[in-house]
């Protein structure tokens, strides 16, 4: 099993969000990749990783809470060029990874887990993203479940997360980042089991920590991220946090197509110091 945090990481740097996604993408049904499976994830001991990365993955909306059907029908028709300019080449070409997206309810409401790089990396310190990572072997067919179980795995092993207490209910159209020849699979799972989350390892992980849904919508909270190159894309300030690049180009676009977002001033500027 490979650990690839620092790598993956890497696709939260000028991809959709700091190039900027495309917002007036035509409309129109593309499904994503979906999954073939239909058990739960396997268990596994307490503290460990999971053993077994060859268990059974499943995609279903069943049970799923009624403020999370946004969400399931927009992942269902969004088309990949509404969600980003850079798609995967053609040529099959590319860094397999799958980042895992999870809605939970907190205190406050829905809410999205995130996590920040340690301040020490040389690539991209202290910048937010969602768990994920490279693709590893065991993860199986790369077309199929192969994200899925990467997804999961990553999510695991970066913020202690356990996989049982997840629900996979969507998956997004493949994206491309350029600059690191990542092909990332956006998974979406609800958190139907809150398990402790946090540090696992604090040389690549600053913190882990969740924010509520009604933060990234609120107008107050949203900027736009304009990088040195010129480069700009949507930007959340939201738990001490700037939330920018991919993740932030993807929760922007979960926002829009699921009818969450509301009207912000686009015109707000946050410049990025040359160090991200």
């Amino acid at each position: 099993m490979t650990h690839t945090h620092t790598d993956t990481h890497a696709t939260d740097t000028h991809a959709a969000g700091t190039h900027g996604p495309d917002p007036g993408a035509a409309d129109g049904p593309a499904p994503g990749p979906r999954a073939v499976d239909a058990q739960a994830p396997g268990s596994r001991a307490a503290g460990t990783p999971a053993a077994n990365t060859r268990a059974a993955v499943d995609v279903t909306t069943t049970g799923l809470p009624a403020w999370l059907d946004p969400v399931a029908q927009a992942a269902r028709s969004v088309r990949p060029q509404q969600l980003s300019r850079f798609l995967p080449p053609e040529s099959g070409a590319g860094r397999q990874s799958a980042v895992l997206i999870l809605f939970g309810e907190g205190a406050r409401g829905p809410e999205l887990l995130l996590m920040e790089r340690a301040g020490t990396l040389r690539s991209h310190p202290g910048q937010p993203s969602f768990p994920g990572g490279s693709l590893d072997p065991d993860d199986g067919d790369q077309a199929t479940t192969g994200p899925l179980r990467a997804a999961l795995r990553e999510a695991e092993e970066e913020t202690g997360l356990d996989p049982r207490g997840v629900q996979l209910f969507g998956v997004l159209p493949r994206l491309y980042i350029p600059v690191s020849s990542f092909v990332v699979t956006p998974v979406l799972g609800w958190w139907r089991a809150p398990s402790p989350v946090g540090v696992v390892d604090p040389g690549e992980t600053a913190r882990v920590f969740t924010v509520p849904v009604a933060d990234l919508t609120d107008p107050a909270n949203r900027a736009t991220a304009v990088h040195p190159s010129g480069h700009s894309g949507p930007a959340f300030l939201v738990e001490s946090a700037l939330v920018w690049g991919f993740t932030a180009g993807v929760i922007d676009r979960i926002l829009h197509y699921a009818g969450w977002e509301r009207p912000w001033d686009r015109a707000r500027q946050v410049p990025l110091d040359w160090r991200t």
